[in-house]
């Protein structure tokens, strides 16, 4: 399927595993960074350990910018914190294969909470790094279009009207 994204930003993404305090799990893992760019390193190459966590460069992925999202990501770089989503999507366990597939990156926060929705996906935001930030700005800058609200006013149908129900309750055709 054909992409509608007006831009695109190429990142890697960084996880973590840790050793789980659950008899009904082994391990626990979770998204902990994402980057600019693609390094020389294949996915799922060890990049660190300390204690019982050990992180992984995870692979590398797009996050996709659509002009039609420019309010959210507006939104999402004047909280404070501006966040991007990591949805990983399990694979059958398999001792040659990573535990993840990368689903997708998102700077939508309107989408990487409705990702939460259902399934197994594992879904975490993570910081969203100042070169990331730039970029969105300047996307949206160039994209963003003011639309005002306009509510809708509802039709006040009279009691004689097709299909609703008159004063004592009975429907009237």
């Amino acid at each position: 399927m054909k992409s509608t994204a007006l831009a695109q930003i190429v990142v890697g993404v960084v996880v973590e595993c840790r050793k789980a305090r659950s008899p009904w799990l082994d391990f626990l893992w979770r998204p902990i960074s994402v980057f600019v760019g693609t390094p020389s390193a294949v996915p799922w190459t060890r990049i660190g350990e300390e204690g019982d966590a050990t992180t992984f460069y995870a692979g590398a992925t797009a996050i996709e910018l659509h002009r039609t999202e420019t309010t959210n990501y507006r939104q999402n770089l004047s909280s404070g914190m501006p966040a991007l989503w990591v949805v990983l999507r399990p694979i059958a366990a398999n001792s040659t294969s990573p535990a993840f597939d990368i689903l997708t990156v998102t700077a939508d926060p309107s989408e990487g909470e409705a990702l939460t929705d259902a399934g197994n996906d594992l879904v975490a935001s993570v910081p969203m790094p100042a070169a990331i930030v730039g970029a969105i700005d300047g996307f949206i800058a160039e994209h963003h279009i003011e639309r005002p609200f306009n509510k809708r006013q509802r039709d006040r149908a009279g009691p004689q009207t097709p299909g609703r129900c008159n004063q004592d309750g009975v429907n009237s055709k």
